[in-house]
């Protein structure tokens, strides 16, 4: 080969790579991510046959577009490979529970709830409770509560945190 196709070929080679990661790097953004993680879970007996679990999380929208959210899901995985799925907690409905179960302690942090918007480059830290319909002595022997939060285009954010 000659010199001047070996000059025309890494000039080329250099341009391609210049544009590619001009591409990469401008649509970074642009894919809808969540990061995040289940910072502490607290549970307590609502009666004989049902508990509840108030869960505080830290997430952040790396991303440049708005998450909004369509559907939260709050399962317990059991030893055995089995879930129990919670039912959630409404806002109203964290602080009356906090109110007459002091065990819980306080709220910290504000609550999530379908149609919240996570804005870009937002992280914050948020607070869901749901009620189980199981004793408590159960949940406390599960392995694991996942946390799921699906956005209204279907992208999902996923964390679990193990109880003990």
């Amino acid at each position: 080969m000659s010199k001047r196709l070996l000059v025309f070929l890494g000039v080329g080679l250099v341009i391609a790579s210049i544009v590619v990661a001009l591409i990469y790097y401008t649509h970074v953004g642009s894919h809808l991510e969540l990061k995040g993680e289940i910072v502490k879970i607290r549970t307590g007996e609502i009666d004989k046959q049902n508990c509840a679990a108030v869960i505080d999380f830290r997430v952040e929208n790396t991303s440049d577009v708005q998450f909004l959210v369509r559907r939260i899901v709050v399962t317990a995985e059991h030893p055995g490979g089995e879930q129990t799925e919670g039912e959630s907690i409404s806002r109203s409905g964290i602080k009356q529970l906090l109110e007459y179960n002091r065990f819980f302690g306080k709220q910290y942090n504000p609550g999530l709830a379908a149609r919240d918007q996570i804005k870009p480059r937002e992280k914050m830290d948020r607070t869901i409770a749901v009620r189980f319909d199981i004793p408590l002595e159960q949940l406390d022997k599960a392995k694991q509560l996942r946390l799921y939060i699906q956005d209204v285009n279907g992208t999902e954010f996923e964390t679990v945190k193990p109880l003990k």
